[in-house]
């Protein structure tokens, strides 16, 4: 199917080619239209699908072509609530790459905890066509009367299940409460499950559910090998797998932040330079980290699950599992980091002996054997 197809105005489908899309991605195809039409949705999509474009797009398209949406002191027709400032971030980043191309300037805000909240209200003093927000910042900035959404129209919860993870469940209540009862709310998840399908009774009304499937393309583009390896020899292995290789970019998955700490000291003392990025880091370094990783001044990121679905960067060659996640559902995030949106990518796991029962357990929920290869010492 043709961008033009989609009904969506020809400034987008501008930005569409020059962004290198040369045609929808299936979560686009199928959500484009009803979100279009108004109506609400529930949808599940794998994480590299496109789901970030197949949102921003039509509510960027309304926004543009709704002429007198725009109220006196531009309050917020459009409000992103996001789990983490990294994926905050990588919205943002997509919808300026959008707007850009459009006829009309489009306000676009983000709102985040973790840094001091005066410069936030002040960049929302002028208004906003579309906020771009953690819970806990949005009730912040609405306590301070910085930020009304009384004239809200559109509301998107991304990553629902991860912001029920990480705690978010209270503040979602409170932020309920805020919301005009006419609006069109769209839920977009990795995976379902009794948490989510309450934010979905709570939030949206007679909504329209959307599975995307994992095409076989999708699929493919990834890689997957393991190395039987053992524990004491990971490290030795790592810094034997980025000497050999000639990968730009390399995210390496570690258990906890302890771990990623360890790790990056263990690289720099041979010579290999590496960053951390977890939950234990202050806000400005895991801001420093990732940019550095993102404009491709660093090679190698150690992070740990907190950062799986807040790291977005094009064309990243490989991801390495120095340790094996807790749940394939968290494996399935790690590795789409790479591969993202139909490209290329290897995923490698390094798979310490009292590990490999827990591999055959990923393996089975992937319905896929991965290559494997042992490794002595």
């Amino acid at each position: 199917m043709p961008f033009s197809r989609l009904l969506l105005c020809p400034e987008l489908e501008l930005a569409f080619k020059a962004l290198g899309y040369a045609r929808p991605f299936p979560v686009q195809e199928q959500t484009i239209p009803p979100i279009l039409a108004g109506q609400d949705l529930v949808v599940q999509a794998q994480t590299g699908s496109g789901k970030t474009v197949a949102f921003l797009a039509p509510l960027l398209h309304l926004l543009a072509t709704d002429g007198a949406g725009r109220m006196p002191g531009n309050p917020p027709r459009v409000l992103v609530l996001v789990p983490t400032r990294e994926l905050a971030t990588q919205v943002r980043d997509r919808a300026t790459e959008l707007v850009k191309y459009l006829s009309i300037t489009l306000k676009i805000r983000m709102a985040f905890g973790g840094v001091s909240v005066n410069p936030q209200m002040l960049a929302l003093r002028g208004g906003a066509d579309m906020v771009i927000a953690t819970p806990g910042r949005l009730l912040d900035l609405a306590r301070k009367n910085a930020l009304s959404l009384a004239s809200l129209k559109h509301l998107v919860i991304d990553e629902a299940d991860k912001m029920l993870e990480l705690g978010f469940s209270g503040e979602m209540n409170e932020i309920l409460r805020l919301l005009p009862a006419q609006r069109q709310t769209l839920m977009f998840s990795a995976t379902m499950n009794t948490a989510v399908q309450e934010i979905i009774n709570l939030f949206l009304k007679a909504p329209q559910h959307i599975h995307v499937e994992a095409g076989p393309d999708l699929v493919v583009a990834i890689a997957e090998k393991a190395y039987l390896v053992p524990q004491e020899h990971k490290g030795p292995f790592l810094r034997e797998l980025l000497a050999r290789e000639t990968w730009p970019q390399v995210l390496v998955f570690v258990a906890s932040g302890r771990r990623a700490d360890n790790v990056v000291r263990k690289l720099g003392n041979s010579g290999v330079r590496a960053l951390s990025l977890h939950g234990d880091k202050s806000m400005s370094a895991r801001t420093d980290a990732l940019e550095q990783f993102r404009s491709g001044s660093l090679r190698v990121l150690v992070a740990t699950d907190l950062m799986s679905r807040g790291i977005d960067v094009s064309g990243l060659a490989c991801v390495i599992n120095y340790d094996l996640p807790r749940s394939p559902r968290d494996y399935v995030h790690r590795i789409g980091r790479t591969g993202r949106a139909g490209a290329s990518g290897i995923a490698l796991s390094l798979v310490g002996p009292d590990e490999e029962t827990h591999l055959a357990l990923i393996e089975k929920k992937a319905g896929r054997a991965f290559i494997k290869e042992r490794v002595n010492p």
